[in-house]
């Protein structure tokens, strides 16, 4: 990533002054030109520049986001879908402009299935928001980014997170979708059947693609049975390479892990100061398991056996919910516990995802490549799935030190692509690795240009990211 690869998109004034103009008249009080809604909306999550768009509007229907699109659509000006604004790649960026679409008022969870195990939400429901209503029924969505993200923007940038490695991505579990396209028609992909030969796969089409072809207005979600018993722990390692060969073995033999994360030596630093947990400052991973009881005691002894093989351990795991939450939310944490390390610096968030045989490699080479560049870069994985993140704090004032963090995160995208894996693994390409999507995919780009002309003929949809 670099300042340099965000891409310019012409402004289009006489059409965005037309469109504020109707969106006024239409929604009154719930459109908004002032600059600190505005910047509110552009993108603040990590350093790339926020970008504002000209207004932002907040729509409580689908009928609504048909008349925002279809007026944007007849002006030919952007619109940017727009979540709780945690994306990391400047998905919310409006580089040309344009008009924010902001669903946090479209939160109605619609229905709720319990024999079929799935639900249909509208797309500004949150994960926590969900797991709250559903509490009581003895299910929960898995999906688990960390941050309390919208559910549509979840799909769209095809998120994953910590339980990733037993209940998979949202590419996995959404069954359906519907959207409002960019002439302003709204489509539903798919119906509430587990499976379907009919037609093209158009859920995982608009799944991942990051608001460029379309506006998500409500999805369906599979959901799982909430756990008879879950137990879970942290361990030590000598190494990053004894936790990943703990990873791997535990893979191979098909233990049914439903966490696995690891947190580097200096990340670890970080968490002990920042959420006062009393274990090694080394290399340790943190692991869950969900089944009966007897099943997760029994997870947790033969994991503890092999990390014992590979020079790790003790395995601390616990059954008791408190202390296995406060665990989680010092995970969970670690973005807060990683910033410690060098107040006042801005973080570049960035992660890449390998085959698993590969992550020892692949981590203990960009762990030497930090330490050579003399970054303060800290690192987490979901490396059940070969997936870690490295968060480099750097001084915004600094160019050449920016510059340094943006070619360092250049080589490691460039290592994950070469070892077979991929410049991102949930993040998603957004304005921030553009220029990366090509040399992982080749011609294939040209496929999805070329999907993206005849859905989005006027490239209004989210413009400036992925391609």
């Amino acid at each position: 990533m670099a300042l340099k690869d965000l891409r310019a998109v012409p402004r289009n004034e006489e059409g965005i002054a037309a469109v504020c103009g109707i969106l006024k008249q239409r929604f009154g009080e719930r459109f908004h030109l002032s600059g600190s809604v505005r910047e509110q909306h552009g993108h603040t999550t990590t350093y790339i520049p926020n970008q504002i768009p000209d207004g932002v509007v907040f729509p409580e229907s689908v009928g609504e986001v048909q008349d925002i699109v279809r007026a944007c659509s007849e002006f030919r000006v952007p619109i940017i879908p727009f979540g709780t604004g945690t994306s990391l790649e400047g998905h919310v960026n409006a580089p040309g402009g344009g008009i924010s679409v902001d669903t946090s008022r479209m939160n109605r969870i619609l229905g709720v299935n319990s024999e079929d195990l799935d639900c249909v939400v509208e797309p500004g429901v949150t994960r926590e928001q969900l797991n709250t209503h559903l509490r009581d029924s003895g299910l929960f969505f898995p999906i688990d980014p960390g941050a309390n993200a919208s559910l549509g923007g979840m799909a769209a940038t095809r998120a994953s997170g910590t339980n990733a490695v037993r209940y998979g991505t949202m590419r996995e579990n959404v069954l359906a979708l519907t959207a409002v396209m960019p002439d302003g028609r709204a489509i539903s992909t798919a119906s509430r059947a587990r499976k379907s030969s009919a037609g093209y796969d158009l859920t995982r089409l608009l799944v991942g693609s990051e608001g460029t072809l379309g506006l998500i207005t409500s999805l369906t979600l599979r959901l799982a049975g909430i756990p008879q018993a879950i137990s879970g722990g942290v361990c030590a390692f000598p190494s990053v390479e004894a936790a990943c060969k703990a990873v791997i073995m535990t893979i191979q033999m098909g233990i049914p892990v439903a966490r696995i994360e690891l947190v580097n030596q200096l990340q670890m630093k970080a968490m002990i100061a920042y959420s006062k947990l009393n274990y090694p400052e080394s290399p340790c991973l943190f692991v869950e398991f969900h089944g009966s009881e007897s099943g997760v005691a029994e997870q947790a002894e033969t994991f503890g056996e092999i990390a014992s093989e590979v020079g790790g351990g003790p395995f601390l795991w616990t059954s008791v919910a408190e202390e296995r939450n406060e665990l989680w939310k010092a995970r969970h944490n670690a973005y807060w516990a990683a910033q410690s390390l060098r107040p006042g610096s801005k973080a570049l968030s960035t992660d890449v995802c390998v085959p698993i045989s590969r992550l020892a490699q692949c981590i203990a080479e960009t762990e030497e490549d930090i330490k050579r560049s003399g970054l303060i870069a800290p690192i987490v994985g979901h490396v059940g799935d070969g997936n870690f993140h490295v968060l480099v704090l750097m001084n915004p004032d600094d160019f050449k030190e920016i510059e340094e963090a943006e070619e360092f995160v250049g080589r490691l995208n460039e290592r994950a692509i070469s070892m077979e894996g991929t410049c991102t693994g949930e993040h998603g390409i957004g304005q921030g690795k553009i220029a990366y999507l090509r040399r992982e995919l080749g011609e294939a780009v040209d496929f999805m240009l070329s999907l993206k002309a005849v859905i989005d003929p006027h490239n209004i949809m989210n413009p400036g990211k992925i391609f």
